[in-house]
C-alpha cells in the first residue's frame, strides 16, 4: 500500500477530453533522486546566513529511530537514519530535548543540562551524532528549556531541602499562599496543562509552606529569570553545547521566560491553552528581549553563524517580530501560519502580513504546518476548517493527505525557511484511535487544560514494510503504530514517484537548484480566481488552488511539480487546478 493521490473523477473527465481533441496532457515531474548536493566540507563551509532559507528537519528522538531495541528512539538509532535527512534534501535537523529527564513531559523537564538522558544513550552519543550529522552536510539544532526545570534539577532538590530563606528559593518563583493560613495559591494563575500554576510545598518538618510556581506541570517549576544566577547557568550552557559543535538552539517557550512584576491577578478563569496568543501577565514580557540580545552576542562570538530560533507564541505576528530584531534571535516559529485553515484567501491574508512583520526587522520568515504539540497536518485538513490544531477525528483520509502536500508545495514556495516535522515526508497522519490506557501526554491527564491528544503525531514513524515496529527498532514502540503504516514506509515510498516521500524529495531538490526559490523577503501575488492563492518569484510561479472544484488556471511556464494529478483546460487553452493542489511553474527562460 502506497500513499498515491487519487485523482478526481474531474481530472480523469477532462483528461478524456482532451484525448479525443488529440491533445496530450502535460505529465506532471516524477518525483526522482534529489539534485545533487555538494560535498560535506562545501556544505559546512561559511555560507552568508544560511538560515534565512533553510529548510529544517524537526526529529523528535523518542520517536524517530531506536539503536538498542528498548522501543524507545534514541541517539544512536537517529545517528543511523541521518543518511534519510541528507537524501531527502534538509539543511538542519532539530533535536527535540534527550537532556537527563525524569520524563514528566517528555523530556521537557530537564534535571541535567548538560547530560543525555540514559533513554537516549550518553554525552559520547550526541557527540557522535553531532560529527556524523556535519560529515553529512547537515548542521544540528538542539532544544533548550530556559523557562522552567525539572523538580529534579539540583538547585530546586536544595531548594525544597534547605526550606524557606534558602537563596536558591530565589532562582524559582517560591511565594506564601493567600488566606488566613496561606491555603490559597499567591495569584489565580492557571497551568497550561489544566489546574492552578502554584503547588503548595511541605517545609522540612512536613508542615505546609510556601508555593511555587509552574506554568506547565508540577514537575516543572519555572525559573526566575530576574536572579542573576539563573542568567548566568544558561550562558554556560550554550556554551557547552556550542563548544561540543552545534548550530544552533531551539528555545522552548521563548515566551515565557519574564514575568510581569508583581506577578498579578489575571482576573478570570477559563483554562489557559498551551497554543494560545492570550495577553497574559506570564508570557511575551518585554523584559525577554534583553536575555535575547545577550544570547544572540554569545552566538556570534562563534565560528559558523550558530543561531537561536524563538518558540514564542504571541498574539500577533508583529509581536513575533520583536524576538528577530537584528541583535536578538535570528528565527522564530510562524505559529500564526500554522493555526491558519487550509483557504486561500485566510492563507495569503497571513503570508503577506508575516512577510510584512518580517520585513520591518529584517529576518527571515518561517513557515511550519506540524510539529510535536499539534495533529499532523494531514489530519487536521482532513475534516472542517475549524477542527482546531489538536483532534481525535481521523476526517477523510484521502482528502487531507491530498491537501497536506498541496499545503507542502505551497508553504516551500514561499521565501524565508520552512521546518518539517518527522514523518511528514511520508504523509503519516495522526493516529487519532489511541487507547486511552497507552497515552502519555501529561496534560490528556488533568482537567481544563490542553487537549491532551499530542501522543497521536508522536507515534514512531515507520521505515520498512516489515519488523516488529516497520523498522523502527527491534523490540516494539513505546506507542503502537497502525498496520496500514507498513505502506507509509520509507521502504514502500523510495522510487515510487507518486509517493509523498519522492514529492518531498523532488520539491527539496527543486528549491535548492532553483535561483527564485528559498531565501527571500517578499513575492509578487497575482490575480487568480476565489480560492486561489498565486504568487511570483524570479523565475517561478506558484499556484494553489485550496477549494473542491476545478479551476481554469493560465499556465505561466514549464510545469516543475504538482502535487497531485493535472489536466489541461482544453477548451481554453490554458491549464486547470485540480481541486487542492498546488503547481510550481518555471518561467524562466530555457
Amino acid at each position: 500500500m502506497t500513499d498515491h493521490p487519487a485523482a478526481s473523477a474531474t481530472d480523469s473527465a477532462e483528461a478524456a477530453d482532451c484525448a479525443e481533441d488529440d491533445q496530450t496532457p502535460p505529465k506532471p515531474p516524477a518525483a526522482g533522486t534529489p539534485a545533487p548536493r555538494a560535498t560535506p566540507e562545501a556544505e559546512r563551509a561559511p555560507a552568508a546566513e544560511w538560515w534565512r532559507g533553510a529548510v529544517i528537519y524537526q526529529v523528535y528522538p523518542r520517536s524517530f529511530a531506536d539503536g538498542n531495541g528498548d522501543g524507545m528512539g534514541d541517539l544512536a538509532g537517529a545517528r543511523s537514519r541521518l543518511p534519510h535527512l541528507r537524501d531527502l534534501g534538509v539543511d538542519a535537523v532539530w533535536f527535540s530535548p534527550f537532556y537527563a529527564s525524569p520524563q514528566a513531559d517528555a523530556g521537557y523537564d530537564v534535571a541535567d543540562y548538560r547530560a543525555v538522558d540514559p533513554v537516549f544513550g550518553t554525552l559520547h552519543d550526541a557527540d557522535a551524532l553531532i560529527r556524523e550529522a556535519h560529515a553529512l552536510g547537515l548542521r544540528v539544532i538542539v532544544d533548550l528549556v530556559p523557562n522552567h526545570s525539572s523538580v529534579e534539577h539540583e538547585w530546586f532538590r536544595r531548594a525544597l531541602a534547605e526550606g524557606p530563606g534558602s537563596p536558591l528559593r530565589e532562582r524559582y518563583h517560591f511565594r506564601p499562599g493567600r488566606g488566613p493560613a496561606g491555603e490559597l495559591p499567591p495569584n489565580d494563575w492557571e497551568s497550561v496543562f489544566g489546574g492552578p500554576a502554584w503547588t503548595r510545598t511541605a517545609d522540612p518538618e512536613g508542615t505546609p509552606g510556601d508555593w511555587y510556581l509552574h506554568l506547565f506541570a508540577p514537575e516543572q517549576p519555572d525559573f526566575d529569570w530576574e536572579h542573576p544566577a539563573v542568567a548566568e547557568e544558561f550562558l554556560s550552557v550554550l556554551r557547552f553545547w556550542l563548544d561540543l559543535g552545534v548550530d544552533g538552539f531551539r528555545v522552548d517557550v521563548a515566551h515565557g521566560l519574564v514575568k510581569a512584576p508583581g506577578l498579578p491577578d489575571i482576573g478570570g478563569s477559563g483554562g489557559l491553552r498551551l497554543l494560545s496568543g492570550d495577553v497574559v501577565p506570564f508570557f511575551d514580557q518585554d523584559g525577554v528581549h534583553e536575555v535575547y540580545r545577550t544570547w544572540r552576542a554569545l552566538l556570534d562570538s562563534y565560528a559558523g553563524e550558530r543561531i537561536a530560533v524563538a518558540e514564542a507564541w504571541t498574539p500577533t505576528v508583529e509581536r513575533t517580530a520583536g524576538y528577530v530584531r537584528p541583535d536578538e534571535l535570528h528565527q522564530a516559529f510562524n505559529f500564526q501560519y500554522l493555526e491558519t485553515a487550509w483557504d486561500g484567501a485566510a492563507l495569503r491574508a497571513v503570508a503577506e502580513r508575516s512577510l510584512a512583520a518580517m520585513r520591518t526587522v529584517g529576518a527571515p520568515t518561517t513557515w511550519v504546518l506540524s510539529n510535536h504539540d499539534v495533529s499532523r497536518h494531514t489530519t487536521r485538513f482532513a475534516g472542517p476548517a475549524d477542527t482546531g490544531l489538536q483532534t481525535r477525528e481521523p476526517g477523510d483520509r484521502a482528502l487531507g493527505l491530498r491537501r497536506a502536500r498541496a499545503a507542502t508545495l505551497l508553504m516551500l514556495a514561499l521565501p524565508g525557511s520552512a521546518y518539517l516535522y518527522q514523518g511528514e515526508e511520508l504523509g503519516l497522519p495522526d493516529v487519532t484511535d489511541l487507547p486511552d490506557a497507552v497515552r502519555q501526554d501529561p496534560s490528556y491527564f488533568r482537567t481544563d487544560g490542553q487537549d491532551g491528544l499530542r501522543d497521536g503525531c508522536r507515534v514512531p514513524i515507520p521505515w520498512t514494510r516489515g519488523g516488529s515496529s516497520y523498522g523502527f527498532g527491534s523490540g516494539g514502540s513505546w506507542l503502537p503504530q497502525p498496520a496500514e503504516w507498513a505502506g507509509l514506509s520509507v521502504e514502500a515510498q523510495t522510487g515510487d514517484p507518486g509517493s509523498t516521500l519522492e514529492m518531498y524529495r523532488a520539491a527539496l531538490a527543486a528549491r535548492r537548484a532553483h535561483p527564485g526559490l528559498g531565501a527571500g523577503e517578499g513575492v509578487e501575488w497575482l490575480d487568480a480566481p476565489e480560492g486561489v492563492v498565486a504568487f511570483a518569484r524570479p523565475g517561478f510561479v506558484c499556484a494553489a488552488n485550496t477549494t473542491q472544484a476545478p479551476v481554469p488556471f493560465a499556465a505561466p511556464g514549464r510545469v516543475l511539480l504538482t502535487s497531485g494529478p493535472t489536466a489541461p483546460d482544453c477548451h481554453g487553452g490554458g491549464s486547470v487546478l485540480p481541486p487542492d493542489t498546488t503547481v510550481w511553474w518555471s518561467t524562466a527562460a530555457l
